[in-house]
């Protein structure tokens, strides 16, 4: 006896109610396959790395700590325009947009910066994907380890800008550097 029923993905599905034999019903071939498994991991090398003093080599694709760049002037590059918002899956970016006073111009590139820009680390799922939408190369997922201290509260987990922008003596190494290699 079969029984068509639909999935989710709105594809038909053919479920079939077949007896079980004898042996079927032991379940002695799946309770020795099992076992097999059991026994073939109980004699296998560990692999364990002694953490402090060993480090696990990183991936060449590792997106770590967030990180909001700036221009080679030390200015913020970001522009509020909400495409890294926009596209990330787990919605753990949050900004609100501002407009730059006259005398702010030597802190932000364009008319219209981030005033308030936090992401919520315990969402984020480090995909890179805000990374890719920013238009101006203002958010940055480093090479460096996310290095996350146990924390008591959420609160303490929401990385607002004073976390995320880019140090400016930082800012001002790497124009050296890019003034250096011309």
């Amino acid at each position: 006896m079969s029984i068509e029923t639909m999935s989710l993905s709105g594809r038909k599905k053919e479920v079939s109610n077949k007896t079980m034999t004898f042996g079927e019903k032991l379940y002695l071939v799946a309770i020795f396959k099992g076992l097999m498994i059991t026994i073939k991991h109980l004699f296998k090398r560990k692999v364990t790395i002694k953490y402090p003093e060993q480090t696990r080599e990183l991936s060449p694709v590792y997106r770590g700590q967030h990180m909001l760049m700036r221009d080679d002037e030390g200015r913020e590059r970001c522009t509020a325009c909400g495409l890294c918002a926009l596209s990330c899956p787990a919605e753990a970016i949050t900004m609100k947009a501002a407009e730059r006073k006259p005398n702010e111009i030597h802190l932000y590139r364009e008319e219209k910066y981030a005033e308030i820009y936090e992401i919520n680390m315990l969402r984020c799922i480090f995909c890179g994907l805000c990374e890719e939408a920013c238009p101006k190369q203002a958010i940055y997922l480093t090479k460096s380890r996310v290095m996350v201290k146990s924390q008591s509260d959420r609160e303490d987990f929401i990385y607002g800008k004073e976390k995320l922008v880019m140090p400016l003596d930082m800012a001002i190494q790497n124009t050296n550097k890019t003034q250096m290699a011309n």
